[in-house]
């Protein structure tokens, strides 16, 4: 495994991270998911990424269930990881039991903690962007949680670049904590973040640990477009979850693409899975890649992703088989 400093902080991470939305719905077995836990931490996955609303598909019903069976494989080796979770999805049945109001917030994170079974955790993210809440009242919430010891760093996930870009200028304004990371979407077949968010990032050296490399697994290029999905990411059994997965990659265009990457993948020697989790990882201003998994097998190809260095020729044949990918680009 290979670490990196986690953006302008003095943290160091796994290239890897492993996300865990799947556990609790798609993932029943709570030792499944434990065994999930295991393989990675023993491949050298030292971060662990989390939310208050997890499992997926799971609605405020069986929110926070993803946290408490992280938190009973933690007990007792706690400190040898970083964990980030997030907060501002709906988790219970009262109006102020979501968004990124200083009464959710500060109750947010004591009930993460609680689940965890810790007193603190590393990274402490928005999951999205409350437009309804003004951004200072969510940067002096944070602001507290980090300076009482409840949280490290901050982050955002899910934020468009203006409004990252906006929230590091009021904290710096309000002398605040600053978001040190943003989680965005990311794969070969969603580039739109390479426009904006990339060279903000960058020029700001905030961390990026995006999610979905692999497409929620159509980049394996098992699934096929005739053929409705029974299990996994794009499945009825993740009820509304499903049907929005459905609705960003189910499309006729993208498999169409996945034959073209199919045949990249086949002429280099390698799996689609592990040149997609690569071409992520090969983007300087990538820290940490999310991966997750349903059976602790499925993680051979992404774990071994991390060691793969792309050829700059290879690489650029996966640039333009997907450069479509990036949307809005000008002709010139």
């Amino acid at each position: 495994m290979q670490y990196q400093k986690f953006g302008n902080t003095g943290l160091s991470v796994s290239r890897l991270c492993l996300g865990t939305m799947t556990f609790g719905l798609q993932i029943e077995q709570e030792d499944i998911a434990h065994a999930i836990l295991d393989k990675a931490t023993d491949a050298g996955v030292n971060f662990i990424d989390t939310a208050d609303v997890y499992p997926l598909g799971g609605g405020e019903q069986l929110a926070g269930r993803t946290e408490e069976i992280i938190g009973r494989w933690l007990k007792g080796k706690r400190d040898r990881f970083i964990v980030a979770t997030k907060a501002v999805g709906k988790v219970g049945p009262s109006p102020w039991d979501q968004g990124a109001s200083r009464k959710h917030l500060l109750d947010a994170i004591d009930a993460s903690l609680r689940r965890l079974g810790t007193d603190y955790v590393d990274l402490y993210q928005l999951h999205s962007d409350d437009r309804e809440t003004p951004i200072d009242e969510t940067l002096e919430a944070l602001d507290v949680i980090v300076r009482s010891g409840k949280a490290r760093y901050v982050g955002v996930s899910n934020f468009l670049a203006y409004r990252l870009a906006l929230a590091l200028g009021r904290a710096d304004v309000l002398r605040t904590a600053r978001f040190v990371s943003v989680q965005p979407r990311y794969n070969l077949l969603f580039r739109q973040i390479e426009r904006e968010l990339l060279p903000l990032a960058e020029e700001q050296r905030i961390a990026v640990i995006p999610y979905n490399p692999i497409a929620g697994g159509l980049l394996t290029g098992k699934h096929k477009h005739n053929v409705a999905p029974t299990e996994g990411r794009f499945s009825a059994q993740l009820r509304n979850a499903g049907t929005t997965y459905l609705e960003r990659y189910w499309h006729e265009r993208e498999f169409a693409t996945i034959e073209k990457l199919r045949g990249i993948a086949d002429e280099a020697g390698h799996s689609l899975t592990q040149l997609a989790v690569a071409w992520v990882a090969a983007n300087p201003v990538i820290t940490s890649a999310i991966i997750g998994a349903s059976r602790p097998d499925q993680l051979t190809d992404t774990l071994a992703a991390i060691d793969l260095k792309l050829d700059p020729a290879l690489k650029a044949r996966l640039d333009n088989a997907t450069f479509e990918y990036r949307w809005g680009d000008a002709v010139r």
